[in-house]
């Protein structure tokens, strides 16, 4: 039936990416907020989970409607392919932690901790392109790119902090993180338009099959 041209594990796929997103978005808003030292503190922590939150319940509703649609294609090269993607995805996501853990060792050890998100962001950016590979994801490239383009112009042309009045402010730690934490959710909102339209694509392919039988 047209039902198995959208199987279940594709929808579930952007589903993960979609929570992925949320909350790897909302951690590095964290990130920004600290940066500000104080700044809007309480307003800024409310926007930031309310979005995370927001891209939380998108990513769960698509887990629950997918439960509707069948995993008949998971056979065979198939189920093979998707076992191959898990330990890839593991290989790549162990990776990035082993870099951003050696990045936080290395900036603490030259007391240059200032330097630690920007390059935090030019691993995480980084890893976005072997995803994309894998997973075929076009829009990973561009959150990828962004996040890199990010954390260099930063380095390349802001302060590390600066003072208002009696108010330091740590700029590279506000910027690269309010700006991971909006490519990220923009990334997560992109990937949960795809599921929708992936849902969208099964339901009509499904009703067009119930056509048919009754024709």
């Amino acid at each position: 039936m047209s039902q198995t041209i959208i199987p279940r594990a594709a929808v579930r796929g952007t589903a993960s990416g979609v929570l992925f997103m949320a909350f790897f978005g909302t951690l590095w808003a964290g990130i920004g907020i600290r940066g500000l030292q104080g700044w809007g503190f309480l307003w800024l922590l409310i926007l930031s989970l309310l979005i995370g939150v927001l891209l939380l319940i998108g990513g769960i509703k698509l887990i629950k409607n997918s439960r509707r649609l069948s995993n008949a294609m998971m056979e065979g090269d198939a189920t093979r392919r998707s076992k191959r993607m898990g330990m890839m995805f593991g290989i790549i996501f162990g990776l990035e932690g082993l870099l951003i853990a050696a990045a936080s060792a290395i900036c603490s050890a030259t007391n240059h901790l200032d330097l630690f998100v920007p390059v935090m962001a030019l691993i995480v950016g980084a890893h976005f392109f072997p995803l994309a590979h894998l997973f075929r994801v076009r829009i990973h490239y561009i959150a990828g790119t962004l996040l890199c383009l990010l954390a260099t112009i930063t380095l390349l042309t802001l302060p590390v902090r600066v003072t208002l009045g009696h108010h330091q402010i740590e700029v590279w730690w506000a910027t690269v993180g309010f700006g991971s934490a909006l490519i990220l959710w923009g990334t997560g909102v992109a990937v949960w338009l795809t599921g929708l339209r992936l849902l969208k694509r099964a339901r009509n392919g499904f009703k067009e099959d119930v056509d048919s039988f009754r024709l």
